[in-house]
């Protein structure tokens, strides 16, 4: 039984999240929900830009490079990560960086010359804020390309 005053700690179950008073907090499935806000920025927006009437050309072409960037990024660190060669690592990660830097400089000039001004406006400023969201939690995260490679527990076997 739970003491008013102990705080509930979430535990991840076969069935899903549950919530209990003895079992210590999950933080790796914690950090994913963080990890993940600038997609979940992207997507809650869209509601707000189909009601309010905003450039939805520009938003689906914005949305779909910030996902598809991202997608892609997660896709090259991964292999970056699997790599065993130092230069086979950078060249991975470095062409993450330029795809995506490209990516979406051409999303926005594509958002731009295919519908309006307004288009490419709405495209720079959504690829704006999901990647100001993503950098500050990467910051919070701490989690880089290679630093998100799995670690090893540090503490001991109890079996």
């Amino acid at each position: 039984m739970r003491a008013a005053w102990e705080p509930l700690r979430l535990g991840v179950g076969d069935g899903g999240a549950r919530v209990t008073a003895d079992s210590p907090p999950d933080l790796e499935a914690d950090v994913v929900y963080v990890r993940y806000l600038d997609v979940c920025l992207v997507l809650a927006t869209a509601p707000f830009v189909l009601v309010g009437g905003m450039p939805t050309l520009g938003y689906l072409i914005g949305a779909g490079a910030w996902l598809a960037t991202r997608a892609g990024t997660a896709f090259l660190h991964a292999q970056a990560r699997r790599a065993g060669d130092a230069k086979v690592r950078a060249g991975l990660m470095v062409a993450a960086l330029l795809g995506r830097v490209w990516l979406v400089a051409l999303a926005i000039i594509l958002a731009r010359y295919a519908g309006s001004k307004g288009d490419g406006i709405m495209a720079a400023a959504l690829l704006l804020a999901a990647f100001t969201v993503y950098l500050a939690m990467s910051f919070v995260t701490r989690d880089g390309p290679i630093q998100g490679a799995p670690r090893a527990s540090s503490r001991p076997s109890t079996s």
